[in-house]
């Protein structure tokens, strides 16, 4: 069902898009400027792609072939392709709208109305689609039906996010990862390939670790690892289970004692540095097996996080957690034990979060997770990395981890026995006999 993932994923950045436009309608309540430029950008490419494009193949072959084979269908799809044959005259208002805010005929605050009123429709329209008409035409459709839909979609030249994306929407695109990072569960695999990824072998060295040990009584689990993380990189640390993967990251956050070596952050040498220091420095850690405080709300495992924070920032900075994990939002006060482990994972990565690391270190962030969930994960971890932050990844699933890293190392038995590019491991034939499966 190739179109049924193309159509999830083009509501996913539709939906981004929607949340764009109204961090952009809040900020004119508050004040802001009308930004034309955006406005125009947002607006030529739901005329290009999804008027042009998205609509009519929905329309011709997915929605026709639906009412040939489902009785119920009818009543569902002859409001959606009302909206698809008036998407195009509301599009045309909203410009007018937009023309007459700019030159002052209309209040930013009614430009703002306007664009809710829009929004709301584009996000009920998604939510109809997601969970009636996907779910019927998984059920109702037959393989002949399935071979021309697929057709049809297969040939899907997104502008915005596609592989072949245009110049033109370049700062659209920068300001959607920017305002509205993906939200997990609306079916998004990807977020583009317009954002180039900066030269990082030339920025400044944040983290130097060199000849770190660590025992337990006389086992000695790490035998003097030296790795070091760039600001800006992701850089991922694989290997089997019971490498040292993990006593690595709690030897580094202070919480397991180091007997040999030196740990450098920003410049400093905190080797001796106790973990609540180390974490007040930008050092934040999501567990192992998410360690989630159970008994506790969502709202208060976020704020947690923040404990180090100014207080007056932690709404701002939960808000934020929200957006990235709609689901979470949704819960806030329920106890974060009645999550499933892929939103308890969500809530630990929120948390870390909430502390504004500037070294987020993620451990297992896959570990006993459904494939789909672990998918999800992943597009989080790589919506982090397009913002620039600094990242220490260990992870059992090397494929996944170095497939976003900027370099890796390979921990075997407490030692770094291969180190290089994200993808060089990846084409190494003994990673890929090791840890691929290749």
């Amino acid at each position: 069902m190739d179109a049924l993932n193309i159509i999830s994923q083009d509501h996913s950045n539709l939906w981004r898009l929607a949340t764009t436009i109204d961090h952009v309608a809040a900020d004119m309540e508050a004040g802001a400027p009308v930004e034309q430029s955006f406005f125009n950008a947002v607006f030529d490419y739901i005329e290009q792609f999804v008027d042009r494009s998205h609509h009519p193949k929905e329309d011709d072959y997915l929605f026709r072939l639906l009412r040939l084979r489902s009785p119920e269908a009818a009543s569902i799809l002859d409001s959606l392709q009302v909206e698809h044959r008036d998407g195009p005259a509301k599009l045309a208002a909203l410009r007018d709208k937009v023309s007459q805010a700019s030159a002052g005929a209309l209040s930013g605050g009614q430009l703002a109305t306007e664009l809710r009123s829009y929004t709301v429709g584009l996000k009920a329209h998604i939510r109809t689609e997601e969970k009636s008409v996907l779910p019927l035409a998984r059920s109702a459709l037959l393989e002949a039906d399935w071979a021309e839909i697929n057709q049809a979609f297969l040939d899907n030249d997104d502008p915005l996010f596609g592989e072949k994306a245009r110049e033109e929407f370049r700062q659209l695109f920068h300001r959607i990862v920017s305002l509205a990072p993906e939200s997990v569960g609306l079916g998004g695999h990807s977020e583009g390939t317009l954002q180039p990824l900066p030269d990082r072998t030339k920025a400044e060295v944040q983290l130097r670790v060199e000849g770190m040990e660590s025992c337990y009584g006389r086992i000695k689990a790490l035998k003097g690892i030296s790795i070091e993380v760039r600001r800006g990189e992701t850089v991922a640390l694989v290997g089997a289970n019971g490498a040292g993967k993990t006593t690595f990251l709690r030897t580094l956050s202070g919480v397991q004692p180091m007997s040999a070596g030196s740990i450098h952050f920003k410049g400093e040498d905190i080797s001796r540095l106790r973990s609540d220091k180390r974490m007040r420095l930008g050092i934040c850690q999501s567990p192992e097996g998410r360690q989630v405080f159970g008994p506790l709300s969502i709202e208060d495992n976020l704020a947690l996080g923040a404990y180090t924070q100014p207080r007056e920032q932690v709404a701002g900075d939960m808000e934020k957690i929200f957006t990235m994990f709609p689901i979470l939002k949704e819960k806030r006060a329920l106890p974060a034990g009645t999550l499933s482990g892929g939103q308890q994972q969500m809530l630990a990565i929120g948390r870390a979060l909430m502390g504004r690391p500037s070294l987020l270190l993620l451990d297992e962030p896959s570990m006993g997770l459904a494939p789909l969930l672990v998918e999800e994960v992943f597009n989080v971890i790589k919506m982090l990395k397009s913002k620039g932050m600094t990242i220490l990844l260990v992870e059992q699933n090397a494929f996944a981890a170095l497939a976003i890293a900027d370099r890796g190392y390979v921990l075997e038995t407490g030692t770094v026995t291969l180190t290089g590019t994200g993808q060089e491991l990846i084409s190494n034939e003994q990673v890929r006999a090791a840890y691929l499966g290749m």
